[in-house]
């Protein structure tokens, strides 16, 4: 069926157009604004907004910040600290191992682990936990997450080469079964971990993706191709430079089909973007709010890895605040937003319903409001303390310490997860 009595083509190509128009962290920003400008005026049908909260909230950020890192030397909030978890100096290991290749071998072997630990990373439920047997120690959540996707990764499982152990490729992915996923991350009845299918089917469809653009993931199908095409071959290193931005959109144009949503305009799937009456945008676009959240965490975690290698990585505050959990629920705990109903704390709410993707927007705008007053209490710029380090040091270590305070670490709304959200 045409829209608006177009033809065919002309409806392909504004779908198109509508869909590229939403990948774009200022399409993020613009439309979060205005959800929070309409809250702000009290037409919410959700939340009322208390700014004079943000300093409360501000100042639990500045006491965690300091109490982590007391000389505010900040990394990345990424997916390389999880593999710090317990202190233990992982890294050390797999740079031995990377040591006899290249640079740019070392960035896409680093790569093709952040990009499969990242899709492995959603709410794991309180009832998991991955026990490291060479540590001894025991982790939960997202360190456990992070943990187990490490000693998988080194293990080889995403690998279809056991000489080759160290990558991610299509045919790995293709032969992986969800029994040997449930192994690896020492799943069973006594230890469950929530949305193990829906990792499953976003890990099959990463392989799909990478055996459908060679030109992008090479011939073995390999994540860590996103370096080839975002630095020039024969680039000096170090020297070369990337912007964070070009990262995620990278990111979006050529994984967004993975996402088992099926959000789509037309044929055009949109991941990570959601239905909400009261969003205006130009076309077909209008009710649409976008968050790439997994997405824009993925491009947080691969900023060290150009880094490393030496591609200086420039644009960071492009990426905006990720949508989730901890972020909205320090909001929600400081009393900057306040359900119009408390009733509604005790429902379980899905992804898709209007309140968890308001409570998703407004989180984004609002970050981008908390960080100047965070930095200006800690007495640093932005160049010192960019974005991702308010994140790191921060907003969702803050959020995790209050929900632990007030509900033994459950997050303020229950969010029925599939996995590849949350």
């Amino acid at each position: 069926m045409s829209v608006l009595g177009v033809g065919p083509d002309l409806d392909t190509e504004r779908a198109e157009g509508a869909a590229a128009a939403l990948r774009s962290t200022s399409a993020v920003r613009e439309r979060a604004q205005q959800l929070l400008r309409r809250a702000r005026d009290g037409e919410s049908r959700w939340f009322s907004v208390d700014d004079d909260a943000l300093q409360t909230a501000a100042a639990e950020v500045a006491d965690v910040t300091t109490a982590r890192y007391p000389d505010l030397s900040i990394p990345f909030h990424s997916r390389w600290r999880h593999f710090e978890a317990g202190g233990v100096d992982r890294w050390a290991e797999l740079d031995a191992r990377l040591a006899g290749l290249d640079a740019p071998a070392r960035a896409r072997a680093m790569i093709d682990l952040a990009v499969v630990s990242v899709l492995l990373d959603a709410g794991a439920g309180p009832d998991w936990q991955y026990h490291e047997e060479p540590s001894g120690q025991s982790f939960t959540r997202s360190e456990g997450l992070g943990v187990a996707s490490w000693h998988a990764f080194l293990g080889g499982l995403f690998s279809s080469d056991a000489a080759h152990p160290l990558r991610v490729d299509a045919a790995g992915l293709h032969a992986l079964s969800a029994d040997r996923l449930a192994e690896a991350f020492q799943v069973g009845p006594a230890n469950p971990l929530v949305g193990l299918e829906g990792r499953m089917l976003v890990l099959r469809r990463l392989g799909e993706a990478l055996d459908a653009q060679p030109e992008v993931f090479g011939p073995q199908g390999r994540p860590g191709g996103l370096f080839d095409v975002l630095v020039q071959p024969g680039a000096d290193l170090p020297g070369a430079t990337v912007a964070a931005h070009d990262i995620l959109s990278q990111l979006l144009l050529t994984l967004s089909g993975i996402w088992p949503a099926g959000n789509a305009i037309g044929t055009h799937l949109l991941g990570d973007c959601w239905r909400h009456e009261a969003v205006r945008g130009p076309g077909l676009t209008d009710g649409w709010m976008p968050f790439h959240k997994l997405s824009q965490w993925l491009s947080y975690s691969l900023l060290e890895p150009f880094q490393w290698v030496g591609v200086q990585v420039v644009g960071l505050d492009a990426l905006t605040g990720l949508p989730e959990y901890r972020n909205g629920g320090l909001l929600l705990d400081t009393g900057v937003l306040r359900l119009l109903d408390p009733a509604w704390a005790a429902r379980s709410w899905t992804v898709d319903d209007e309140v968890v993707v308001e409570w998703r927007a407004l989180t984004v705008a609002l970050l981008d409001e908390l960080a100047p007053l965070v930095r200006a209490r800690l007495g640093v710029d932005a160049d010192r303390m960019p974005l991702a380090c308010v994140l790191e040091g921060g907003t969702w270590a803050a959020g995790r310490a209050l929900a632990q305070r007030a509900r033994g670490g459950l997050p303020p709304l229950s969010i029925v997860s599939d996995g590849t959200v949350f």
